[in-house]
């Protein structure tokens, strides 16, 4: 399945003392919606964004819900990245030689 890597920022500060149930919240909504995901990691991060979650979707199309949903749990900012494994990555450079 190909991997995913959303970053999200929060609406508003504030939503950090509700934090944990506004998390539990979106992973209910994702495994409704999108049941298919499977989350690999999660992390609360420092710079321009508050958090990374990492995941399998079956495509593309899966993975905007997901982003989609975060916006409905208190993110003001989402955006979504694909991901290839390193020794993937070297196969393709492999084939270009």
């Amino acid at each position: 399945m190909p991997i995913f890597i959303l970053a999200t920022k929060l609406q508003n500060p504030n939503l950090v003392i509700d934090r944990k149930e506004h998390g539990e919240k979106f992973l209910k909504l994702v495994k409704e919606k999108v049941p298919n995901v499977k989350w690999i990691a999660h992390y609360a991060i420092l710079g321009p964004y508050d958090f990374i979650d990492i995941f399998e979707a079956d495509n593309e199309h899966e993975a905007a819900k997901v982003s989609l949903l975060s916006r409905t749990v208190g993110a003001d900012f989402a955006e979504s990245w694909t991901a290839i494994k390193y020794t993937e990555f070297l196969k393709l450079v492999e084939d270009l030689e």
